[in-house]
């Protein structure tokens, strides 16, 4: 009986003298650029739900990749599918704009 008494007393101690396990902090959410709503339109939000399927998601794409598109649609170097748009929308972004909204696309899960 005193074993299970000094048991009893012991465990709850013990318990609390172990530190508790800190919770990882959440990834910082990154703001969307202030063009991003522009993109929002067609790519839907954070580019995880186009509108339409011949609209690619830019969600977790590589930021490489993203800035390189945009360049090219500026450049009118891309055809196809929605350049016509994309060119339109390309011409009003700055170098600084591309490496902005890419880094948030990429980021995005």
């Amino acid at each position: 009986m005193k074993r299970l008494l000094a048991l009893l007393i012991l465990v709850p101690m013990l318990a609390s003298a172990v530190e508790p396990a800190v919770a990882a902090k959440p990834a910082a959410v990154v703001a969307p650029p202030t063009k991003e709503i522009v993109c929002r339109a067609c790519h839907g939000a954070a580019g995880a739900a186009p509108l339409m399927d011949l609209y690619p998601k830019l969600n977790g794409q590589n930021k490489g990749y993203l800035v390189s598109s945009l360049k090219a649609y500026k450049a009118g170097g891309r055809q196809g599918g929605m350049a016509g748009v994309m060119v339109g929308q390309a011409m009003s972004l700055s170098d600084a704009d591309m490496d902005a909204l890419a880094s948030y696309y990429s980021s995005q899960p």
